[in-house]
């Protein structure tokens, strides 16, 4: 297993590709102080070539996964200001970004010309929650350092990636507050929106976001498990196959499903259909033949799921939502 550690400290990186896209969540056109938490449900959010998967309880009001926010309180604590980056805004002084609540973990699906390919990179940091819980301690987690400000405290962002439904055992590991130096005056609670180099987990389907916290209780870390993404870039790949595989009208249907989806394959030569599900993870391998070709899904707990459809000349990605 290779851990890639990112600490923060300024670097340069030089990449020839032949397209980008980037997800800066501002298509959402959300007012200032606002958010979008799944209440719609709408099953998750797609913006630039990345799906972040959401689930709504509506008989208590809760949500899972991701939302999208441009909250600006960095002053209050606790549960209630949940939405809010540290930074009181999106990266370079943008509105809008994603907030997770990574417990145990949370996925990002790449889409479009991205599945398959390699993230270059994306922007962190703090959620205000869980900033002002490490910094000042509350009802339910610990002061970092403790009172003598000696403890080894930290909270880690780990990512991973999926391609093929294999969880890499590789990472890229970054602090988003460290408190192990033996002189406290290093110690640091991330406060800025950090740059994060993911080339070095090469091509995948979705990344894996998990966090740690030395503050571990009996069900679990103290520390509120969440997390604020910003501009996160995609290197895609360089093919006209979403255009072609469009061209010669591919259907998914019906959408939203409750028992099975169909796909019309208008080509004579035999595709593939992969059924991942929101952690990108494949749960079902179907062999596309000329006509119509049924997927069942009756077994399947509702959300958001991803179809990806294969065949010699490319692929194309779509949500699914499972009634």
């Amino acid at each position: 297993m290779r851990q890639f550690f990112i600490c923060l400290l300024g670097s340069i990186s030089l990449s020839f590709v032949s397209a980008q896209t980037t997800a800066t969540f501002e298509s959402f056109g959300l007012a200032p102080d606002n958010f979008l938490d799944g209440g719609d449900n709408s099953g998750g959010f797609s913006d630039g070539n990345v799906f972040l998967p959401n689930s709504y309880n509506f008989d208590y009001g809760s949500w899972s996964g991701w939302a999208i926010s441009s909250m600006t309180d960095t002053l209050t604590a606790g549960y209630t200001n949940q939405f809010s980056a540290i930074t009181g805004g999106g990266y370079d002084d943008s509105d809008t970004y994603a907030v997770t609540f990574a417990s145990p973990f949370s996925n990002l699906i790449l889409t479009e010309g991205a599945a398959g390919g390699t993230v270059e990179g994306l922007y962190v940091t703090n959620n205000t929650y869980a900033y002002l819980s490490m910094l000042n301690g509350d009802s339910f987690a610990k002061k970092f350092g403790g009172e003598t400000g000696d403890d080894p405290d930290f909270f880690l962002l780990t990512i991973k990636k999926y391609l093929n439904g294999t969880l890499s055992t590789d990472s890229i590991d970054f602090y988003l507050a460290d408190y192990r130096f033996e002189d406290n005056s290093q110690d640091y609670i991330v406060k800025e929106w950090t740059y994060l180099d993911l080339t070095a987990l090469g091509d995948a389907d979705s990344l894996q976001f998990s966090l740690t916290s030395s503050d571990v209780g009996q069900y679990g870390p103290n520390t509120p498990a969440y997390l604020c993404l910003d501009q996160i870039t995609t290197l895609d790949v360089a093919t006209p196959v979403k255009d072609y595989l469009t061209d010669v009208a591919v259907r998914i249907f019906p959408n939203p499903t409750a028992e099975q989806v169909t796909v019309h394959w208008p080509q004579h030569q035999t595709g593939n259909a992969l059924l991942l599900d929101a952690q990108g993870q494949i749960i079902k391998r179907e062999q596309l033949f000329s006509g119509d070709n049924q997927i069942g899904m009756q077994e399947l707990p509702a959300g958001p799921y991803r179809i990806r459809i294969q065949s010699e000349d490319g692929f194309l990605t779509r949500q699914i939502i499972k009634q």
